[in-house]
């Protein structure tokens, strides 16, 4: 987020909270391939892997299109843990399939694109106007853990106040308003260069999309959706209804903005593990679940949420 002439403006430099790489090393079920079940089964394995796997390190995702759950472990399952995952996995056929991801899923929680509280930097996800009026935008829900009062420059003055955040759990998303009710926060994502894309509307993640992310560390990202309803093992907690995608990210991501060339808001950024030199995944919060939560719709949509 950067002031230019008096506007608030959101600047979306790279993705922020969670980067996942896949090696494409893939532990298939001994079981038929072809047998992909429908939507009860997919939920079936997830609830199973939520009560046998849920440790740190490990992630996964439905493939709506399949109905195949896409099971993640990242460098620290290991041991009695690896076999633990790897006997769940086994045990839900060809419903369900198991990747490495080196690296350690974590929140990118040091720094996004223009937001401080403390030692801290996150990303500014989009610009919104609360239910009562208030201007304000959506970040992370991890990043709020820095501090209460966020500025738009590193030492500068307080700029937002969080008003709501939810992480661990179900979602990672935040709610600031600005301090100064006549901020003009306009609806768009700058994305370099003196460009922006104007952000038209809220709309959920489509598996196949190609997408875009902006955050202050790596700048502008693009790649396609791979799964939705992701749950994700932090460190911190598990977290859940994420999606996730194949474009890279980096520490100081956190909270930047997923969207559309045609201005569709789609998630903000979570976490992950892997960089942008050799590639990753990404979960995002949906940008919908977010705003329906905290009562608010995109600065510039006049349709509402």
């Amino acid at each position: 987020m950067h002031r230019k002439g008096g506007r608030a403006k959101v600047m979306a430099a790279g993705v922020g909270a969670l980067a996942l790489i896949i090696t494409g090393v893939t532990f298939a079920s001994s079981q038929a391939a072809q047998d992909t079940g429908g939507p009860e089964r997919a939920k079936s394995a997830t609830d199973t892997l939520r009560q046998k796997a849920s440790m740190p390190g490990t992630a996964w995702a439905v493939d709506p299109g399949t109905n195949k759950v896409i099971v993640t472990a990242d460098s620290t399952v290991t041991g009695d843990r690896w076999n633990t995952l790897v006997s769940t996995v086994d045990s839900l056929g060809s419903q369900a399939s198991l990747r490495r991801a080196p690296g350690v899923f974590r929140t990118f929680a040091e720094g996004g694109d223009a937001i401080f509280a403390g030692r801290s930097r996150c990303s500014l996800g989009f610009n919104v106007v609360t239910d009562d009026g208030r201007p304000g935008f959506l970040t992370a829900g991890h990043c709020t853990a820095a501090g209460r009062q966020f500025s738009l420059s590193a030492g500068g003055r307080a700029a937002a106040t969080v008003a709501e955040s939810t992480f661990p759990g179900d979602g990672d998303f935040a709610l600031l308003t600005y301090n100064n009710r006549n901020t003009d926060a306009p609806g768009e994502v700058d994305t370099g260069g003196g460009r922006t894309v104007r952000i038209r509307r809220a709309a959920e993640a489509q598996v196949g999309r190609q997408v875009q992310r902006m955050g202050s560390t790596t700048g502008l990202r693009t790649g396609r959706v791979t799964g939705l309803n992701a749950t994700v093992n932090y460190p911190e907690g598990s977290v859940t209804g994420l999606i996730q995608t194949t474009v890279c990210a980096e520490g100081g991501d956190s909270g930047g903005p997923l969207f559309a060339r045609n201005g569709d808001a789609i998630g903000l950024t979570s976490g992950g593990s892997g960089d942008c030199r050799n590639g990753g995944v990404t979960f995002f919060q949906p940008v919908t679940e977010a705003l329906n939560a905290v009562g608010a719709r995109l600065a510039g949509d006049s349709a509402g949420r």
